[in-house]
């Protein structure tokens, strides 16, 4: 890795990254973002909201502009969206995380979110990386389903080199051979890029698995490795969801997870 990239200066002691009061990425508690694929309404994004909160999240995630394989999909609120997204922060303290999805959108949607989230197929939109150099938000960049950790490394440094240090990693599963999930959780990965820079590094669970039933024992396993945070998809009715609901869990079971892991109160790491 040339010695040129900030991103791999003091590698392997993390810089933290703040996004609002008491949530920190790499601070030394793992942070956990909840909520659902995509925003759908108002009762659903608030009830979530609410269910995630008093289970112990510290972010709410949520898709006002989703990017979708077929053209006939749900694409997402759009503007509304983000103004579902912003009551919900009003109505519970989360502060708020989501995608972007083109460098023309960075201003309205970094009017309205905390965080902003390049989503894995746009980790290669050189443009839009540049844009959120200039955002005034923290990043989330998601890894492409094949892309490299070199290649992820490089993403990140478009954003930190056009002006914006405080960027966050996330593993979400690569593209294999292996068809019985959805994608497949590279751990190994997500640890190298932890100890080759000083980003944070989270996983998303949900989008690796594709499926339920394993997006919590993967939740589990993501903290236990040491990674700094988990996002999870929950909804308060799964099997309703418009996108994504074969990998979205309850609230019952997001609160379940919490507990068990001992995450259910309390804020992320101190400031």
């Amino acid at each position: 890795m040339p010695e040129k990239l900030q991103v791999t200066q003091d590698a392997g002691r993390t810089r933290p990254v703040k996004v609002a009061e008491g949530v920190t990425f790499g601070g030394g508690r793992p942070v956990v973002i909840a909520g659902p694929c995509a925003v759908e309404s108002r009762e659903q994004i608030i009830s979530t909201a609410r269910a995630v909160k008093a289970a112990g999240a510290h972010m709410l995630r949520g898709g006002a502009f989703k990017p979708r394989t077929s053209p006939y999909s749900f694409q997402g609120l759009g503007h509304e969206g983000l103004l579902l997204l912003a009551e919900a922060r009003e109505a519970t303290g989360l502060p708020v995380v989501t995608e972007v999805l083109d460098d023309s959108d960075v201003p309205l949607v970094a009017r309205y979110a905390d965080m902003l989230q390049v989503g894995a197929r746009n980790m290669f939109n050189y443009r839009l990386l540049r844009a959120l150099g200039a955002a005034g938000r923290p990043v989330m960049l998601k890894r492409g389903p094949g892309a490299t950790v070199e290649e992820w490394i490089h993403a990140a440094e478009y954003v930190v080199a056009a002006g914006n240090p405080d960027v966050v990693l996330c593993e979400r599963g690569i593209r294999s051979f292996e068809r019985s999930t959805r994608n497949t959780l590279d751990l190994a990965s997500a640890l190298v890029a932890q100890r080759m820079t000083h980003l944070p590094v989270i996983a998303d669970p949900s989008h690796a698995a594709g499926r339920r039933d394993l997006v919590v024992p993967l939740a589990r396993a993501i903290l236990a490795a040491g990674l700094d945070g988990v996002m999870i998809e929950v909804h308060i009715r799964p099997d309703e969801a418009w996108s994504d609901r074969e990998q979205a869990i309850s609230t019952e079971e997001f609160a379940a997870l919490m507990a068990e892991l001992g995450l259910g109160t309390g804020a992320a790491a101190a400031d």
